[in-house]
């Protein structure tokens, strides 16, 4: 596997997917109300079986795990695809050691590579002033990270490593109430550039 390192970040997301979706995605998933329940590709037990066998704690994370997808923009999940094939054409042996990498992430980590390759890549850094949100800002944080372009998006990471424990809360509600266009700016007075 090629030593890029946008394919190993898709890839390291692959298994967070891949148990979110039993089957291979080979195609675009289709919407939940249309999926058949069929068996799967390698004849193994159907979706809505596996779906049965499951227990609460495995189905509340699949549901987490398919509500994240859902959030992601097309162009996120036609990379995590791409990255999907380019993985399951690779040796078992290359699979099981990228599988390995990503299980030996802290659980933290793990979930901040639902937000996608752009913000999974940056959760680490941002995870001090996003990772505990309370639920009403949820969405409006990820549509504003998303927002941000990656210059931003890395300055707002600095940012959240240099904000102590006792003044995130704050810092993200001014950052809310900014415009859209003057956030950039915002962020670079705030770090003092």
């Amino acid at each position: 596997m090629p030593n890029s390192p946008r394919l190993l970040l898709a890839a390291l997301l692959l298994p967070c997917l891949a148990r979110a979706t039993p089957a291979p995605l080979p195609a675009p998933l289709a919407e939940p109300e249309a999926a058949p329940a069929a068996v799967a590709p390698t004849g193994g037990p159907t979706l809505q079986q596996q779906w049965e066998s499951a227990t609460p704690a495995q189905r509340r994370d699949l549901r987490d795990r398919y509500a994240a997808w859902r959030t992601l923009d097309d162009g996120e999940r036609a990379r995590i695809r791409a990255a999907a094939a380019r993985l399951a054409m690779a040796p078992e042996g290359e699979r099981q050691v990228v599988h390995a990498r990503f299980d030996a992430l802290d659980r933290l980590h793990r979930d901040g590579w639902r937000l996608g390759p752009e913000l999974g890549a940056l959760y680490p850094a941002l995870q001090p002033l996003f990772g505990y949100l309370p639920p009403a800002e949820r969405e409006p944080v990820l549509a504003l990270l998303r927002a941000l372009d990656r210059e931003q998006r890395a300055e707002l990471a600095l940012l959240s490593q240099r904000t102590p424990p006792t003044a995130r809360a704050e810092l993200r509600q001014e950052l809310l109430a900014q415009p859209a266009q003057r956030r950039g700016t915002w962020i670079r007075q705030r770090l003092g550039r």
